[in-house]
């Protein structure tokens, strides 16, 4: 019992290691894990404490947690049973692929990554490419909202620097919960997104039992309290007019509202508009070819990336011209139900106004607006710029235009357009090619509806 045995030293060294590694698994890690968690809940304690709306404990519950929480409910059971009757399924695999559903929808969120990196990556890429606005009127409603409330920012999509645009300026807010859809599920920006406490949602190929998991994800994340960002547009408008809102999450938001009993939900409209859109060709081009999805490509990151470094190196940093945004009036789901009953279309349609109605004015669609409605001489479009400006003014509508003088904004916004080879000067005319008709037509759809009733010869 006691003799000495022999054996190869690879055998002992590898004993050893599985030794060593049990030892870790059993006795170190789980120290270690709950004394990162410790300083972890302490970090977000005091993160808390300077955030108006707080970061809700759901938002920092374990994904695994979150995603049994999910696959165990009793809407997404009831769901599972009915789909497999309907298919003829064993119930058993049905609730398989709900879990699949859950893992792909639940994301992991990591408030150190969130403010202690894409905060400063937001903040660096916003102020790098454009001049940033926002708009105070109605922002401090939100200060006004109670603890218990639920607060969801309403937003048009015009571009998917909104993401990053918005992420910075809601930064001393709370931290936003966005729907990402398809074209984002590539490394590195799916673990990315994840950890950023987004969520991706699947605009095809979708189900009953898919959309009923999300569904129940979308009202947990709301009656626990977790800040959200919806674009009700569904996806990047193609003709720079605001779309047609689309109900989907907007509609589970109202399913799982029970008046009296469920927290209450305050949807703050937010309104962006730029001087200069980074994938207007690429929307321009989609809406033309009738294309519904963009292929995702890291080459103009890179390619911007390797412009922005020559730029500071060179001491010329070339920005975007203003991006803009505006909060337009909040609205109550509690006294909208009481109003509408619940009619999600009216919703949508309610809050796609006060998002229109608090637009960002910024120079380059007030010029665009201009020479689409026929002004082709430089000596004509600063008067004709300076009638609409006076007339928005006079109608109270959100104004970001640059303290310069027009006629320098004026001039920038067409070599600008110079450059991008949309725009021949002779002399006095000014002579678009067809690309830059349709960029013009883009950019003044923004504003457009502003300036419905607008006659062309005064402010009055």
């Amino acid at each position: 019992m006691f003799r000495s045995i022999e054996v190869p030293a690879w055998f002992l060294i590898l004993m050893l290691l599985f030794a060593a590694v049990t030892a870790l698994d059993r006795v170190l890690m789980p120290s270690v894990r709950w004394y990162l968690r410790r300083r972890l809940e302490r970090a977000v304690e005091r993160l808390n404490q300077r955030l108006a709306i707080p970061i809700r404990p759901f938002k920092l519950a374990r994904r695994h947690d979150t995603i049994m929480r999910l696959r165990y409910d009793p809407a997404v059971a009831r769901a599972v049973l009915d789909y497999a009757r309907e298919h003829n399924i064993r119930e058993d695999a049905v609730a398989e692929r709900a879990e699949r559903y859950a893992r792909e929808i639940v994301p992991s969120f990591s408030a150190f990554t969130y403010f202690g990196f894409a905060i400063r990556v937001a903040r660096f890429l916003s102020r790098s490419l454009y001049q940033v606005r926002v708009g105070t009127e109605n922002a401090d409603a939100l200060e006004g909202v109670a603890e218990d409330s639920t607060v969801v920012f309403v937003m048009n999509h015009r571009s998917n620097m909104d993401y990053v645009l918005v992420t910075w300026l809601a930064a001393n807010r709370s931290a936003l919960a966005y729907a990402v859809g398809e074209w984002a599920r590539v490394w590195p920006l799916q673990p990315l997104i994840r950890m950023l406490g987004g969520y991706f949602i699947r605009r095809r190929h979708n189900n009953p039992l898919y959309r009923k998991v999300l569904a129940r994800y979308v009202q947990m994340a709301t009656e626990a309290g977790v800040t959200q960002a919806v674009f009700p547009e569904g996806g990047l408008s193609r003709t720079g007019a605001l779309r047609e809102p689309k109900l989907g999450l907007l509609s589970y938001i109202i399913d799982g509202f029970e008046p009296g009993k469920s927290r209450d939900v305050v949807f703050m409209p937010v309104a962006i508009n730029y001087d200069r859109v980074m994938e207007d060709r690429a929307l321009i081009q989609a809406n033309t070819s009738g294309t519904r999805n963009f292929r995702f490509s890291l080459k103009p990151i890179y390619r911007y990336l390797r412009n922005l470094v020559w730029q500071k190196l060179t001491g010329r940093v070339h920005r975007y011209g203003i991006a803009a945004v505006s909060f337009g009036e909040p609205l109550r789901l509690s006294s909208f139900m009481e109003e509408h009953r619940g009619q999600a279309e009216t919703l949508g349609d309610d809050l796609m106004a006060r998002i229109s109605d608090v637009m960002p004015v910024v120079p380059f669609p007030v010029i665009a607006h201009a020479m689409t409605a026929g002004v082709r001489s430089r000596a004509a479009l600063t008067p004709a710029v300076k009638a609409r400006v006076a007339y928005l003014e006079t109608r109270g509508a959100r104004m970001q235009m640059p303290e310069a003088d027009l006629d320098t904004v004026i001039d920038a916004g067409l070599n600008g357009l110079a450059l991008r080879k949309m725009l021949q000067v002779q002399d006095d005319a000014l002579i678009l090619t067809p690309d830059g008709e349709e960029i013009m037509q883009f950019y003044a759809q923004s504003i457009a509806p502003l300036l419905v009733d607008f006659d062309g010869d005064s402010p009055d």
